[in-house]
């Protein structure tokens, strides 16, 4: 007989599934929407919700054309998570159809009797015109590409010839990278009690990932990986890794050095940095509970820096006057580049939010820049696709500041993208680094 621990009823992951799904679609994030779900059902309920909104695109459509009106919105959101499941050949959880309608229809009872009727009748409707529904759905842009039409547009026009290959990766299942402690490790040595445990693994073998990036073959829990409570290891996408090592290229971090990094949480670059160099460090966050996030990070890889919560757009309130070596402003962004580990995100955005974050890069970019002695180098990250949250946002500060002024360094990436033919391609396809914008700046 198992011992196994049984899932939690499918009636009961979809009943918590929707609410998740419903706060999204109000405006919450999903990350803090699943802090609601208790504790025994969330594993099964993250994976109903990352697949539905993975696929919410094609599901809105559907809605749209077999409901006469548009659902309530706890209705919606239950049909939304039900829809996908019932769609040969996908990668989500697997069950039965007749399983799904019969517990999507139980989950509606337990909250709303009154439209089980109409749930049971919608789902039931689908199954029989399944693919007559799906084409006309897939038909549009966002039923095709699971993303909302002006998103597409404007990867459309940043990126005439990447942007399908772009919305296609940002459907895939990103790959767990990790960031190896060189005070404690090398990278490769890090993989043997990696191996000791029966978790394969992969060195980046590119000199932009200072030997210390693993990517894992299968991901598993952060506590599961050997010495992640004492330090040894930190979870950190390739292209995150590249911020610090940019920063502190060519010794230009001695000891001493004094640091600004300017959004700091939720501290990975922070304490790569401190892994980096022997750096006088100031962590600035204007959200002080972010910050602890920050502490709680060093704390567990016995690193130590200045932290305090100030809005780094407003030196007067925090600045000692004293200039920067180097300064790694990691700036407020869409976040279009890590929709593949965060699906929700596109459904976050509004049109008007690109041209009001790109507002608030400028002004993090001005104040900051008169901090930084001549000499001094500056490492402008966005964890964005778009160009106006890069390449427009860097050439504009240029021309503010004068290109006499300001030298890109040849080092710059530039804007990475989540492409399939990149270099450090991982099984399947699937690129082994999100999508990113580092560009780092010299005061001359």
């Amino acid at each position: 007989m198992s011992d196994a621990p049984k899932a939690p009823p499918l009636a009961r992951q979809l009943e918590h599934g929707a609410a998740a799904l419903q706060a999204v679609r109000a405006g919450r994030s999903l990350t803090e929407a699943l802090t609601a779900v208790p504790a025994a059902f969330r594993p099964g309920v993250q994976a109903l919700t990352f697949y539905a909104l993975r696929h919410l695109g094609t599901s809105l459509q559907l809605l749209q054309a077999m409901a006469a009106k548009p659902p309530a919105a706890p209705v919606e959101a239950l049909l939304c998570l039900a829809l996908p499941l019932l769609v040969p050949g996908g990668d989500g959880p697997a069950y039965a159809p007749h399983t799904v309608v019969d517990q999507a229809v139980a989950a509606v009872r337990r909250r709303q009797p009154g439209p089980a009727p109409f749930v049971n009748a919608l789902l039931r409707r689908f199954l029989r015109e399944r693919d007559t529904l799906l084409a006309a759905a897939r038909s549009t842009p966002q039923g095709a590409w699971n993303h909302p039409a002006w998103w597409i547009a404007q990867l459309q026009q940043d990126w005439p010839a990447q942007w399908q290959a772009l919305l296609r990766a940002a459907g895939m299942h990103p790959p767990m990278t990790l960031r190896v402690n060189r005070r404690l490790h090398s990278g490769a040595a890090y993989q043997a009690p990696l191996a000791a445990q029966g978790r394969a693994s992969t060195l980046l073998d590119d000199p932009a990932y200072g030997g210390q990036a693993l990517v894992l073959d299968k991901p598993c829990p952060v506590e599961a990986l050997p010495g992640f409570a004492d330090g040894a290891v930190s979870v950190q996408d390739a292209s995150a890794q590249r911020a610090a090592l940019l920063l502190a290229a060519d010794g230009a971090l001695p000891p001493g050095a004094r640091v600004l990094d300017a959004c700091a949480a939720p501290g990975g670059k922070t304490a790569h940095l401190l892994e980096l160099a022997d750096i006088d460090l100031l962590a600035l966050d204007s959200d002080a509970g972010r910050l602890a996030r920050v502490r709680d990070t060093l704390q567990r890889l016995g690193l130590r820096a200045r932290l305090q919560a100030a809005d780094a757009g407003q030196p007067t309130d925090w600045w000692d006057g004293r200039p920067f070596d180097a300064i790694l402003l990691d700036a407020p962004c869409s976040a279009s580049g890590i929709v593949r580990r965060h699906p929700d995100i596109p459904w976050l955005r509004r049109p008007a939010d690109l041209p009001a974050l790109a507002a608030q890069q400028a002004r993090l970019l001005d104040a900051l820049w008169p901090l930084l002695k001549p000499g001094g180098r500056l490492l402008y990250a966005t964890c964005s696709v778009f160009k106006c949250e890069g390449q427009a946002q860097i050439d504009a500060f240029s021309q503010r500041h004068g290109a006499a002024a300001v030298a890109l360094q040849p080092a710059s990436p530039g804007h990475l993208l989540t492409l399939a033919d990149n270099p450090g391609q991982g099984a399947g396809g699937v690129a082994l680094h999100d999508g990113f914008y580092l560009a780092l700046l010299r005061k001359t």
